[in-house]
């Protein structure tokens, strides 16, 4: 059972400095989610410095959006390693083009992950199954509906048996696996894909919970997606009432989640152990 009351509390108490090797479309953002969170962002990325940087921090975020420093990620994945630092993978567009496919392979060669949060596509290529997707969007074909979810959640475990590590699949229904137990959620809002960088952010912000809590990275996995599936409800919910649009839904979902209450996480989640 996730106490996702007690993993927010800790994010915030322990204050988690998380290191983000990520893209320059979305730094910015992840920075900012993970300072809504309670944490404190870094984001030293240069080759020269990666290893050192990574040697103070609680967590590592490697985001494949920033194509041109994988030999960062895997120098500073390698470093973390070695220091017990949960590591985190966001894989963008894996399976897009073959830079992107040969990329991901290495990564998964090189570093051990604790946790890869990708969409359906993306998930997909990294399992080895045909899959569709269209730059950094998740393919129609490939995402995960209730028809669709046991096998989902098949590949999902699957790949999380395969890593040794937490896979989370976010999309209209999030699945999270670590190849034992198995949670869905069902938060979340259509506006959240039509802003750029929700993925990142939200990759971003497990980095946070994993930083806080490395000892149940599956507990802080789950409670990274819920929280980001409630506060894009929250913002959604905004816009609504307002008249706005996706530039202030942005700002108003990293506001949720500065905001974001444990009574309101706890009560506003909706979830089942699959």
């Amino acid at each position: 059972m996730v106490d996702f009351s007690n993993a927010l509390h800790l994010v915030r108490e322990r204050a988690p400095l998380v290191q983000c090797i990520t893209n320059f479309v979305t730094v910015n953002d992840c920075a900012n989610i993970i300072l809504a969170a309670g944490g404190s962002p870094s984001m030293a990325h240069d080759i020269r410095e990666v290893e050192d940087a990574v040697s103070g921090v609680r967590a590592l975020v490697c985001n494949m959006g920033a194509i041109e420093d994988i030999d960062a990620m895997v120098l500073a994945g390698k470093r973390a390693n070695q220091l017990g630092t949960p590591v985190v993978l966001d894989p963008v567009a894996a399976g897009g083009t073959r830079l992107r496919r040969e990329s991901a392979k290495r990564l998964l060669e090189k570093v051990r992950f604790t946790a890869i949060r990708g969409n359906a596509s993306e998930i997909r290529s990294l399992a080895g199954q045909e899959a569709s997707g269209s730059g950094v969007d998740a393919a129609a074909a490939d995402t995960v509906s209730q028809d669709s979810l046991p096998a989902a959640v098949q590949t999902v475990a699957g790949l999380a048996r395969r890593i040794g590590g937490i896979i989370a699949l976010s999309g209209p229904l999030d699945v999270i696996s670590d190849g034992e137990q198995t949670m869905v959620l069902r938060n979340g809002c259509p506006t959240m894909a039509r802003i750029t960088g929700s993925g990142c952010m939200l990759t971003s912000l497990i980095g946070a919970f994993c930083g806080a809590m490395p000892s149940d990275p599956f507990a802080a996995v789950c409670t990274a997606m819920a929280a980001m599936g409630v506060c894009g409800e929250a913002a959604e919910a905004r816009r609504l009432k307002n008249g706005t649009g996706n530039a202030t839904f942005r700002t108003d979902l990293i506001d949720a989640v500065f905001n974001l209450t444990e009574k309101q996480l706890t009560e506003g989640v909706r979830y089942e152990i699959y």
